[in-house]
């Protein structure tokens, strides 16, 4: 059985996050890619933080990772009714919508 290392872990922390970022960057312009890029940067953060408090034997790592699945959860309700907000408009295309300008 091959032990897991933190370098392991913080490599893949740090692919997810740039996957995150790459995905934000390139794709702009379709609210779910975006809403999923955001996602994988919250993973590459909390699993960051999971490495880090199993390194040091501190629970507070533990504590932000719940916060931060707790604001993920509510991203993810509010992007969910703006794309359905969008949908009913027939709006496909989010850099195009003056919708929400207000």
């Amino acid at each position: 059985m091959e032990l897991i290392l933190s370098s392991h872990c913080l490599i893949f922390s740090c692919l997810f996050f740039s996957l995150g970022v790459v995905g934000t960057i390139i794709n702009y312009s379709n609210l779910i890619i975006l809403l999923v890029s955001i996602e994988f940067m919250l993973l590459g953060i909390n699993t960051n933080f999971i490495v880090f408090s199993n390194t040091f034997g501190h629970q507070d790592g533990y504590v932000f990772v719940f916060f931060i699945l707790t604001m993920a959860a509510a991203e993810m309700a509010l992007g969910l009714s703006i794309s359905i907000n969008l949908f009913r408009r027939n709006i496909t295309d989010i850099s195009k919508s003056r919708v929400l300008l207000g």
